[in-house]
């Protein structure tokens, strides 16, 4: 199995910078209100729960776009030989800072270097929605060529038909960044294109704070 390089994404520093200015906001709201705990979210807490299950012993897993680090600490206290890596260096700054005893590294989900059947689990949490269109399908197959047969990709984005412009985030401050939501029966004709097999599919409604949104989680065929 081969895999063609990604391509750049034209916006990858602009998107770096914007989120490195809300890093500390960020991850300040995900700690003191307790946002960021997923224990508290029962409906997003379930996939994660059965992706940890899932997974169990096959290998290492990749958090990636794993922020300050909230679901990679959650996975670590589950018992996974878990490493998350986000392209903010100020993200990865706040993981370690948080959450001393698991590993974090700065890259973008563009620029991984992942070795063949190397990994049991990839978590995409959040985390892919900044990718353009045509980049995301890359993704996708570089994430397949690194799970091992068996192992498990569980991924979580916004619905919708439109690409939404961001200007300002987590406090007003100013960022520019791209927010392409996707209809999910597209996200997983993508996701079976790249190899994978759908597993479960959950549809999750909007709830005042945040629009509708899909999770959804394939295994590579054993």
């Amino acid at each position: 199995m081969r895999v063609q390089p990604i391509d750049r994404p034209a916006d990858l520093d602009v998107v770096r910078e914007s989120y490195d200015q809300v890093a500390d906001n960020y991850a300040d709201l995900m700690v003191t209100t307790g946002m960021g705990d997923i224990r508290r979210h029962p409906w997003l807490k379930a996939p994660i729960d059965a992706f940890a299950d899932s997974v169990g012993a096959l290998g290492p897993v990749l958090d990636v776009g794993c922020g300050p680090g909230t679901v990679t600490g959650y996975l670590a206290e589950r018992g996974l030989d878990v490493s998350g890596v986000d392209l903010s260096p100020r993200m990865i700054e706040n993981a370690r800072r948080l959450y001393p005893r698991c590993r974090f590294g700065v890259a973008s989900a563009t620029e991984l270097d992942l070795g063949e059947a190397s990994l049991g689990g990839v978590l995409g949490w959040w985390s892919l929605f900044n990718l353009p269109r045509e980049v995301l399908p890359q993704v996708l197959d570089h994430f397949a060529y690194a799970l091992k047969p068996g192992g498990y990709l569980l991924t979580a984005t916004h619905v919708g038909d439109e690409d939404v412009e961001r200007t300002e985030a987590y406090g007003g401050v100013p960022v520019r960044w791209t927010t392409h939501q996707w209809r999910p029966e597209r996200l997983v004709d993508l996701i079976e294109q790249a190899g994978l097999r759908t597993v479960a599919e959950l549809r999750l409604a909007a709830d005042g704070q945040t629009g509708p949104g899909v999770v959804v989680m394939a295994r590579r065929p054993a």
